[in-house]
């Protein structure tokens, strides 16, 4: 197929792809192109994501959970929960965890937030995040996937907290999910790590003769809902 390019007499055809060669442009079928989960897990230290997941007391009220998650890391971070969630709690809840960051000194290092278009967050939170350096990237209209890591968080909430434990109210929920929180970061084993935890790194290899003397003592969590182990000193 020919392409038309304009020259000092008019418009002439010339054979598909030699303008592209001109200008050092492959065509278009030879172009490299960089696939969304490429580009994420290139950029995954870089990358930070945010939703809401919602649960329902024992009392009939809605809660609505907003969380962070880092990408590289898989360290989640709880940013809080309330049956109310103005834009006023949301943009507030923002500025918390911006400054959580600038205290560990990770904010430097942020450049993305993954977020769906919920208009429960306000314009406030994406100008807030670009005056830090973090750049709000929306998922398109139902595309779940460009925000697969933080979708997967919030079904391994449910599935191991939310499903399995009788909330009663909000304050109820305000002091589990803490502890949830701190189970995933330290101690919950992840398969993306080889065992480890976003906050714990794997332990030495053990030799033959050391699994003998091994000491495992099981520490239970919100009632038994949650198992750790250790290994006793």
């Amino acid at each position: 197929m020919a392409n038309s390019q304009p020259s000092a007499s008019g418009w002439h055809r010339t054979p598909s792809g030699s303008s592209s060669k001109q200008g050092g442009i492959d065509p278009a079928l030879k172009r490299s192109s960089v696939i969304w989960p490429d580009f994420v897990g290139a950029q995954a230290q870089a990358i930070l994501a945010m939703d809401f997941i919602e649960t329902v007391t024992l009392t009939g009220q809605r809660q609505y959970i907003l969380a962070a998650i880092h990408h590289a890391s898989r360290r989640i971070r709880i940013l809080g929960t309330t049956a109310h969630p103005t834009h006023a709690w949301v943009t507030q809840a923002v500025r918390n965890f911006l400054m959580d960051l600038e205290d560990s000194g990770q904010l430097a290092r942020m450049r993305l937030m993954i977020r769906d278009r919920d208009t429960k967050c306000p314009a406030m939170t994406d100008q807030i995040l670009q005056s830090a350096g973090v750049t709000t990237v929306l998922t398109g209209v139902r595309v779940p996937g460009m925000n697969a890591v933080m979708e997967r968080w919030g079904r391994t909430l449910r599935a191991e907290l939310l499903d399995r434990t009788h909330i009663w109210n909000e304050a109820h929920l305000r002091r589990t999910l803490p502890t949830y929180e701190r189970h995933y970061n330290q101690h919950r084993p992840h398969r993306a790590w080889a065992g480890a935890a976003p906050l714990r790194v794997l332990p030495a290899r053990l030799e033959p003769h050391q699994i003998e003397c091994l000491d495992i003592r099981r520490h239970d969590r919100l009632g038994g809902v949650l198992h750790e182990y250790r290994h006793a000193a």
